[in-house]
């Protein structure tokens, strides 16, 4: 049996001219919902076959009423206003995107104000769903923000890695006043190769991840750590003077040495060794200051082990 089509009304009693049943044909093929409404009272005045399989047939309901959900009045983001010029007639037709609040589907819609055929000003929207499309995009932004993960982010520790490292620096630097001092720690991990010989790899691998979440308990937000290579960390600390700076690297050094690692039933003792050195922004060279740091790191090695060495004037 043939579906009767709607009678495309204007007004009350008026019907659509000569015509409009093929009109009607092919509003009603296309894979996209067509709605017409008065743009004052909200009346909807044509819904076609895709949008009245969607929400249902309009009954006479304003179009918030029949597109929308939990709508007790018009829609608060309404484009309408956007659709007219400053003299309030009909004007440029405005692209957009959009999840509807009652089926949670996503639309690309293109709205558009008319004169209707009996004077009022109406909006016509034409609604495409885009949901598969925003679901692929979706999952290419998560692929994206996995890949750049990967590419700043030591994938054992959750670290920044050694790129991230001078990048987040050279961006603190290019911020900082002059006059501002800049700290940088070089942290190696004392004797890893033994615990790697004794325990394996795997436990190597827990006391990186450990040593890293204890580091972190100790720091600010705008402190730059990262896993500088190997067994070795770097931190940078903004706005930090050389004193303060070497007092975070005896807490860092306390807190490792009072935390011995469980695994495997078995307990790892960790130490480090920690080179510290500064200098003012103005003045500073990131490569001399870290080569500084690591100066007094292997100093620090030198001397025992477990301990802290601030840079000397020589280095």
């Amino acid at each position: 049996m043939t579906r009767k089509l709607p009678t495309l009304q204007v007004s009350e009693n008026t019907t659509a001219s000569p015509g409009a049943e093929d009109l009607l044909r092919i509003l009603d093929s296309l894979d996209a919902a067509v709605y017409v409404s008065d743009m004052h009272s909200h009346d909807l005045l044509f819904l076609n076959a895709y949008g009245r399989q969607q929400w249902g047939e309009p009954d006479g309901r304003k179009c918030w009423q029949v597109l929308q959900e939990g709508q007790s009045g018009p829609c608060e983001f309404c484009n309408n206003p956007r659709l007219l010029d400053a003299q309030g007639r009909p004007g440029a037709a405005v692209v957009w995107e959009f999840q509807n609040t009652q089926d949670g589907r996503w639309y690309q819609c293109r709205d558009q104000a008319i004169v209707w055929s009996d004077g009022r000003l109406a909006r016509v929207e034409i609604a495409t769903d885009i949901t598969e499309r925003k679901a692929l995009e979706d999952a290419l932004k998560a692929s994206h923000h996995r890949v750049e993960r990967l590419a700043y982010r030591d994938e054992l520790t959750q670290l920044l890695n050694r790129r991230a490292f001078f990048a987040a620096c050279r961006e603190q630097l290019a911020c900082l006043p002059a006059e501002h001092v800049f700290a940088v720690l070089l942290i190696d991990l004392d004797h890893f190769k033994a615990i790697n010989d004794a325990h394996g790899h795997a436990a190597g691998d827990h006391v990186l991840r450990e040593v890293a979440r204890i580091f972190r308990a100790e720091l600010r937000d705008s402190d730059i750590l990262c896993r500088f290579g190997g067994e070795e960390f770097a931190l940078a600390l903004p706005g930090t003077s050389l004193s303060d700076a070497t007092a975070l690297a005896e807490r860092l050094r306390l807190a490792l040495h009072a935390s011995p690692f469980a695994y495997a039933g078995q307990s790892i003792h960790g130490t480090a060794s920690i080179g510290v050195a500064a200098a003012s922004c103005g003045e500073v060279s990131l490569e001399n200051l870290l080569k500084t740091a690591d100066q007094a790191m292997y100093r620090a090695k030198r001397q025992g082990r477990d301990r802290v060495c601030t840079a000397s004037a020589q280095e």
